[in-house]
């Protein structure tokens, strides 16, 4: 039996549940958890937002801690390595994106709190191709957040070939922007967090960000017109995207992972005079969260974390709830 908490409504309580995951399947391993951290894609799924939360439901989905079996078909990891677990838990392995790498664009792909049980528990399952061994020089108790709002900012850096001398900007300075702010600075870009916080604004030029720009200030991004070869939005409330695109410079990119619900109100003649584009993108491949972790090491990159013992789950979703989390939350064990 597994030992978890669980809602059994939307926007309900988590409570303990246990459940029998029933026989290792040949291409899965068994994840004695350690840790994992709170993400708003939990929340939304707690409260149904998308639609497609089945219940009871235990949330979690940036998991660590170490594999306790292996299905008979797994050679790739033994037991008794310490490996990290995102969004995805499986693939269709049989697409094109997945034979070409792209796990995470896989049509087929099961996230690890749908259709399955996540890992608000003492042990989850997965495939063995979504899990990802952590390497010498990342902290675990502080990894869980890099397997989501990691992957998430670092997998833009990759797909569109962000060059060390491009000057980015960064939207949103929460529990993705910190992370793409580190990640950018040890890219060698030139950083520039955009905030309207007097406070993040001090902690943002601490964790990587070269200037600050007060989002909350027009005069200010009229002025940064034409100066920012890509921006990346971590925020999921609506904005002035075209301001924004304004400050893009000629073949500059705006780019998406924060999820806003509200439709992209845009003019289109900045965009085809500047040749400028709008793009998003999900979490990223396990070869590139692989990336992620091996950059992370060599250049000493981790999300900034609060903890929280696992029966303070409810505390701690609530935290997140009034956006007091400073900047991710982990659940642990060992709290």
């Amino acid at each position: 039996m597994i030992k978890g908490y669980a809602a059994t409504e939307a926007g309900g309580a988590l409570t303990a549940f246990e459940y029998d995951p029933g026989p290792l399947a040949a291409n899965d391993v068994e994840i004695s958890v350690e840790s994992c951290g709170i993400c708003h894609s939990d929340i939304s799924m707690l409260d149904n937002a998308w639609g497609f939360t089945e219940y009871p439901f235990v949330p979690g989905h940036e998991v660590v801690g170490t594999i306790a079996a292996v299905g008979k078909a797994v050679t790739s990891l033994q037991v008794g390595q310490r490996v990290g677990l995102g969004w995805h838990a499986g693939y269709c392995q049989e697409c094109h994106t997945c034979h070409t790498g792209d796990h995470n664009l896989c049509a087929q792909a099961q996230p690890t709190l749908a259709g399955r049980h996540g890992g608000f528990a003492d042990k989850v399952r997965a495939q063995a191709t979504a899990v990802v061994t952590l390497p010498e020089g990342i902290k675990p108790e502080s990894a869980g957040p890099l397997f989501c709002g990691g992957i998430t900012v670092f997998n833009p850096l990759v797909q569109f070939d962000i060059k060390p001398t491009d000057k980015v900007g960064v939207i949103g300075i929460g529990g993705l922007g910190h992370i793409a702010l580190q990640f950018l600075n040890a890219w060698g870009c030139d950083v520039t967090a955009f905030t309207s916080s007097e406070t993040k604004k001090q902690e943002a030029l601490k964790m990587g960000a070269h200037n600050t720009l007060d989002s909350s200030d027009k005069q200010a991004l009229e002025e940064a017109s034409g100066q920012f070869d890509f921006i990346i939005s971590t925020v999921n409330v609506k904005l002035d995207w075209n301001a924004y695109i304004n400050t893009l410079a000629p073949k500059g990119r705006l780019h998406f992972v924060g999820a806003t619900l509200e439709p992209l109100d845009i003019g289109v003649f900045p965009l085809i005079g500047g040749q400028r584009s709008i793009s998003g993108s999900p979490v990223g491949s396990p070869a590139t969260m692989k990336t992620m972790l091996d950059f992370s090491a060599q250049h000493a990159i981790e999300p900034v974390v609060e903890y929280f013992p696992f029966s303070q789950a409810n505390e701690a979703i609530q935290r997140l709830r009034d956006g007091k989390a400073h900047y991710r939350i982990v659940l642990t064990h060992n709290a």
